[in-house]
């Protein structure tokens, strides 16, 4: 390239240059020169400022969605590393994955967004990827990732096949009518089943197999030609519609800084934004002024602008975290601007009750809930008291890893010990006054003879599974109250299942069955698809004739009797002896269908006797049994639960 040439396109991909020209530019001013012709500085200044219509074009914004493990992380890993994006000196495994808990586990937990400058035929491409995760506990963070990018690369891993979590991303992506690019990952590993694979993928995506691409996340091989087809059939981001004045941008995730308030997370629609403008935010109509542009690489880097067609971030400065929100459109200032689509709320799918172990940190966890909800919007909680355990929350996840991962974070993130008790799900109960109430604590459900209607979460599940295991798997869907919709073979020897059943089912071991009954073979994902009357019942436990509500849970009305035994022996087991004798009991529909005693603590009154009359030792006998019945009656010798006991059993 001449002096001439090196000149004109001074500056860095970043924008921090005068004339920001991309890669296009540069070849389009090289050619000039080499063909000996006169540039006039009109012509060059033309040239430099008519390089913003090529940045949109050469832009691709893309995700990779997969089943659980499939190897997206590394693949991403792959990428950063061919592109130069991370110097291979610096590469380290999951480098997208910056939680610990995502390093430790393997998996991906939380979304993540990084820029990759890639050069092809002289034409230098900016790719916006973003890594999801895998899990259907997740799958909320894939379907904000699909509506920030035009395209997805569906991977299925070679030795495992299509899993069920891979048919439901691919699907989410055609809802929003997302570009497909399907790929055979771990080509390497000798277990690969690649023709299979790619017979499969192929047949789901609707596409000849000449479109399937084989790559290794692992050795990286393919991921030069995967690139190419990013760039080849990824459409590039189209310019806003007239109508559409100043910046409009889609806010797909946020986090929150001590030091410089809410930071968001931004796919650019329409205008530019750079430090010192003036935005706001188009639901809650916050303002504020731009303190900080920048894009991720991976790291967050600073740059003068975004502008259409870009992913980054944005520093608002904003102090009050509830002003923003997922899926909220940013726009000017002075007003005008049409908002964006937006995000559906995601439902809480599983309930639990999160208490501090001592009371004295429970400001502790206040603060680092709320801390936490600012990174997942996913999660919701609010204030409840848990009698013996005190004050907590009641939260609400997306399933049970979701639950795990929560509670895990905020033990090791800020070093607290807590009670989770049992999860449960929400029930819609329709009362003899006509009213409807939504229920999400077995504490709160109405007394049997005040409910006319129950109403609880269905689900469809789909299952992959090794044709060999399915006669040992129906009846298990029997016992689960599973009903089965579909059963089609899906190839290699394998059937997809599709099931309708409650979702209070689903977390009653139902997914460690399967495994188990599939060897390990079978898969699982699920959505809900709405309510279905049902027939449960609210199972008290009394101690000593008290209702203890925290001990309450809704069972189905077809095991009641087996869930009281279980409940109240679980107890009877726990429960330290009393000076009196102590009655466990299951109450349901009514009535006692469960009891228990736990035989009082037998002081010898009559050690010190010896011979004589056994009349003297039946009179210390009766007094005692009086004395006892005394304090019971009195009221001193009500139960006093442990609190080892009442957290064992809010956990079972």
């Amino acid at each position: 390239m001449s002096v001439l040439t090196r000149t004109v396109c001074t500056g860095n991909s970043n924008g921090s240059g005068a004339f920001r020209l991309t890669h296009a530019t540069e070849y389009c001013l090289s050619f000039l020169i080499r063909s000996r012709r006169r540039l006039s500085f009109l012509t060059l200044v033309t040239i430099a400022f008519t390089d913003s219509h090529f940045v949109m074009s050469n832009i691709r914004n893309f995700c990779i969605i997969a089943h659980i493990d499939h190897g997206k992380s590394t693949l991403a890993d792959r990428l950063l590393e061919v592109t130069g994006t991370i110097e291979r000196r610096k590469m380290r495994d999951q480098v997208l994955d910056s939680m610990e808990l995502e390093r430790e586990r393997g998996i991906t937990i939380k979304m993540t967004p990084v820029r990759m400058n890639y050069t092809l035929d002289a034409i230098r491409y900016t790719l916006n990827l973003i890594d999801t995760p895998g899990h259907i506990d997740f799958a909320y963070e894939v379907s904000r990732a699909l509506k920030a990018v035009e395209g997805a690369i569906v991977l299925v891993d070679a030795t495992q096949g299509v899993q069920a979590q891979t048919i439901s991303v691919l699907q989410m992506a055609r809802e929003v009518n997302r570009k497909i690019i399907p790929a055979v990952n771990k080509i390497d590993s000798p277990l690969a089943r690649i023709p299979e694979t790619k017979r499969q993928i192929a047949g789901l995506c609707d596409l000849p197999e000449s479109e399937v691409l084989l790559v290794s996340g692992k050795t990286g091989e393919g991921v030069p030609e995967l690139l190419f087809a990013v760039t080849e059939r990824i459409p590039a981001p189209r310019a806003a519609s007239e109508e559409v004045a100043g910046f409009q941008g889609l806010v797909f995730d946020f986090k929150y800084s001590n030091h410089t308030g809410v930071i968001i997370f931004v796919r650019v629609f329409g205008g530019t934004a750079k430090k010192g403008d003036k935005l706001r935010f188009a639901a809650s109509e916050q303002l504020f002024t731009v303190i900080e542009a920048g894009i991720f690489s991976p790291q967050e880097t600073p740059v003068d602008s975004l502008s259409a067609g870009e992913i980054g971030y944005i520093v608002t400065g904003i102090k009050e975290p509830g002003v923003a929100s997922v899926g909220d459109t940013i726009l000017p200032a002075k007003g005008g601007g049409v908002p964006l689509p937006g995000y559906d709320r995601p439902r809480p799918v599983v309930w639990a009750s999160v208490f501090p172990e001592s009371q004295d940190d429970f400001n502790s966890l206040k603060q680092a809930i709320s801390r936490l909800r600012l990174s997942d919007s996913s999660f919701t909680y609010e204030e409840e008291s848990g009698g013996l355990l005190g004050r907590g929350f009641r939260c609400g996840f997306l399933g049970m890893l979701h639950l795990e991962i929560v509670t895990e974070r905020l033990r090791r993130e800020w070093n607290l010990e807590l009670v989770v008790t049992t999860p449960s799900i929400i029930y819609e109960v329709v009362t003899k006054r006509g009213k409807r109430e939504i229920i999400y604590s077995a504490a709160r459900f109405p007394e049997y003879g005040d409910i006319v209607e129950v109403y609880e979460p269905l689900v469809e599940a789909r299952i992959i599974t090794p044709s060999d295991y399915l006669p040992a798997l129906m009846p298990m869907f029997y016992n689960h109250e599973a009903t089965v919709e579909l059963t089609e073979s899906f190839g290699d020897n394998r059937n997809l299942i599709v099931l309708s059943m409650p979702i209070r089912e689903l977390m009653r071991g139902f997914f460690d069955e399967v495994k188990s009954l599939s060897s390990g073979f079978a898969s699982l994902s699920y959505k809900i698809t709405g309510m279905r009357l049902t027939d449960v019942v609210k199972l008290e436990l009394l101690v000593a004739e008290e209702v203890i509500p925290a001990f309450s849970r809704i069972v189905s009305r077809k095991r009641v009797e087996l869930d009281a035994e279980a409940a109240v022996g679980k107890l009877h087991s726990i429960l330290p002896r009393q000076l009196f004798a102590t009655k466990i009991q299951g109450r349901a529909l009514g009535r006692i269908i469960s009891s228990r005693t736990v035989r009082a603590m037998a002081k010898d009154v009559t050690g010190y006797l010896y011979g004589g009359d056994r009349t003297r030792k039946m009179k210390l006998w009766q007094q005692q049994k009086e004395g006892k019945k005394r304090l019971k009656e009195q009221g001193t010798g009500r139960v006093r639960i442990p609190h080892d006991v009442f957290v064992k059993m809010v956990q079972s």
